[in-house]
């Protein structure tokens, strides 16, 4: 200890080693920082960026016309043959605005997307922190068609040069997936966050139907449960904003004929029109109180233009007595939405009672010390026992406030973003 560049002490001064001094005033934020980066670099791999230039020529490409792109950590060991597909979140754009807004961005394209990324919660490479999954072949498919891999329009518009072509996206990485190894998966699992969750909800059967007949193949939705739900000013607003994603992408062929048969396509886009008819084995983490929705489903900008949720919606801790109940009665119909799935015992189940939104991606949520719990359960230890049969896990918290386990969360962003 002491050595060159170490943090010695936090008195009145700080030294990090060749007699230069940080006023003692810095430690409160140098701490956290050296603490989260040797985190970082203990539960974290970097994990480089591969392009699939071949799906170019098959007009498989993102809102700019950039190839799609993923990334790839090899399995070893007993997992060489098991595949974790983890498809990434992003919200999603319904018009000609938004997707060109977008565009030009890493949701957008494939440019501006970072050439190493961290894996970590369900995607960690060491069992301490992910030990169902970690030794799997993990792929992390970036997400740049700005509908939840589902869009396929053939015209491009020569004025904006917007490719709307997300569901030729999923079957060209899924092609190269293959070719790599995933045809002779023993044990495959497609999950994703937010936008990428309901990816895995859309995707789950089409999914299962490229692997081996032998194979155990099963879907994880993390905070891709969204529900059809009138906003705090009775409006129907996340029912028009996804009839347009649906219009503007021609998503409808792409979606599950199961629901398409049915309803008209954009109710399509809600999961609880669809889980129920999915075939495959399916999971649901979902935070009961999901921060992206209270923010954008149940009190979007439009719905109260006087802000008056504004700071309820960044900290819970700050709602009125009367925005809980209103939260408490979205709570109520988020279950109502789930019943329908609730009785088939392929399915599982954690919805928390936590203001979050996305769980499996950052270890403090997936499995830590202090991760959040269900039934004395972390998130990673359910998943786990569910994908493998060991125990079915079913289970749905007590309300607001009881869970103090919970790591509450906010993500910034409107509806078009960070979903």
């Amino acid at each position: 200890m002491g050595g060159r560049g170490e943090f010695q002490n936090c008195g009145g001064k700080l030294s990090v080693g060749r007699g230069r001094m940080i006023d003692a005033k810095c430690c409160a934020w140098i701490h956290p920082l050296v603490y989260l980066l040797i985190l970082l670099k203990v539960e974290a791999s970097f994990v480089d960026i591969t392009y699939v230039e071949s799906a170019v020529t098959k007009g498989a490409v993102c809102l700019d016309g950039s190839p799609p792109a993923y990334h790839l950590s090899p399995g070893f060991g007993s997992g060489v043959n098991n595949w974790l597909v983890h498809m990434e979140g992003g919200g999603w754009c319904h018009n000609v605005t938004t997707c060109l807004a977008r565009k030009n961005t890493r949701l957008g394209s494939s440019k501006q997307m970072a050439k190493k990324i961290a894996f970590s919660g369900i995607l960690s490479n060491y069992q301490t922190f992910n030990p169902d999954f970690y030794n799997w072949n993990k792929v992390k498919v970036r997400y740049c068609d700005g509908a939840s891999f589902t869009g396929d329009v053939e015209r491009v518009n020569p004025a904006t040069k917007l490719h709307y072509r997300g569901a030729r996206i999923w079957l060209a990485v899924m092609e190269v997936l293959l070719a790599k190894g995933m045809r002779n998966a023993e044990n495959a699992l497609l999950s994703g966050c937010s936008a990428g969750g309901l990816t895995s909800i859309l995707h789950c059967d089409s999914f299962q139907a490229l692997l081996p007949m032998g194979a155990k193949v099963k879907c994880l939705s993390d905070a891709g449960y969204f529900i059809n739900v009138r906003d705090i000013s009775e409006s129907e607003h996340i029912k028009a904003f996804f009839n347009d994603v649906v219009t503007t992408h021609g998503s409808a062929r792409n979606l599950p004929s199961s629901c398409t048969s049915r309803l008209p396509p954009a109710m399509c886009f809600f999961p609880q029109y669809v889980a129920q008819r999915i075939q495959t084995p399916l999971f649901i983490l979902n935070a009961a109180y999901d921060s992206w929705q209270i923010k954008n489903i149940l009190a979007p900008g439009v719905a109260d233009p006087h802000g008056t949720w504004k700071a309820c919606k960044l900290d819970i801790k700050q709602c009125s007595s009367a925005q809980l109940r209103i939260m408490q009665d979205f709570r109520m119909e988020f279950l109502n939405a789930l019943a329908a799935i609730k009785s088939s015992p392929s399915r599982g189940m954690y919805i928390n009672s936590c203001y979050a939104h996305c769980q499996s991606e950052m270890q403090e949520t997936w499995l830590s010390a202090d991760s959040p719990v269900l039934g004395g359960t972390p998130i990673a230890k359910a998943v786990g026992s569910w994908f493998y049969d060991r125990t079915p896990f079913q289970k749905i918290d007590c309300p607001y406030p009881c869970d103090t386990s919970c790591h509450n969360r906010i993500v910034e962003g409107g509806v078009g973003s960070n979903a």
